[in-house]
């Protein structure tokens, strides 16, 4: 058996999310994955089972980093504006500095792959409906349906991101995405949840 060695499983790591992101799952194989990572396509399986091991092993990667990230100075008995400022914080720092994981992230979780037995749920999923059910029972936010909540709480900053990351409106418009910008944004959405 082979040794494993860190730096190889990193790059074909990195060269399997920018060729997801690029070329989407169909574009990815594991002759094309070794090509571009400059390494044999059986070293791949010294790291992965298979192409569907690889691919939740990077979901998990990702999400577990974006989910510590998110985390950061977080706790559900935050009050509600606060809270979701250092979650809409967090969450832009985590993605500004791993936006490939990202789009990769968005990609994945939009695929039939996102059901695969080996993804469970995580902690982070508990903590931010805590965070939820506490405002509301404080009487912070309008009880909502959860689907209505998500999309007003983060939809929009979502979209931001996209546009930061396009670095452009879907109109084709420049777009950098200040600070003043998500906090006017998310300054609205605050408003349509509030009581």
């Amino acid at each position: 058996m082979r040794l494993k060695d860190g730096n190889k499983e990193l790059i074909i790591r990195q060269s399997a999310i920018e060729m997801i992101v690029s070329k989407g799952f169909d574009g990815l194989s594991m002759q094309k994955l070794a090509k571009k990572a400059k390494i044999s396509a059986s070293t791949i399986y010294v790291y992965f089972k298979s192409r569907e091991d690889l691919l939740n092993k990077l979901f998990i990667e990702v999400q577990e980093k974006f989910e510590k990230d998110a985390l950061n100075d977080f706790s559900a008995d935050l009050n509600f504006e606060d809270g979701l400022w250092l979650q809409w914080k967090n969450r832009l720092k985590n993605i500004t500095k791993n936006p490939m994981d990202f789009q990769f992230y968005e990609q994945f979780r939009s695929s039939p792959l996102i059901n695969h037995k080996d993804i469970k749920p995580t902690i982070f999923r508990k903590v931010m409906n805590d965070f939820v059910e506490n405002a509301i029972r404080k009487g912070e936010i309008k009880d909502l349906p959860s689907e209505i909540f998500w999309a007003v709480a983060y939809g929009p900053f979502y979209i931001l991101v996209q546009f930061h990351l396009n670095q452009a409106t879907m109109s084709g418009k420049p777009f950098l995405l200040t600070e003043q910008k998500l906090k006017q944004t998310f300054n609205l959405a605050l408003s349509a949840l509030k009581k």
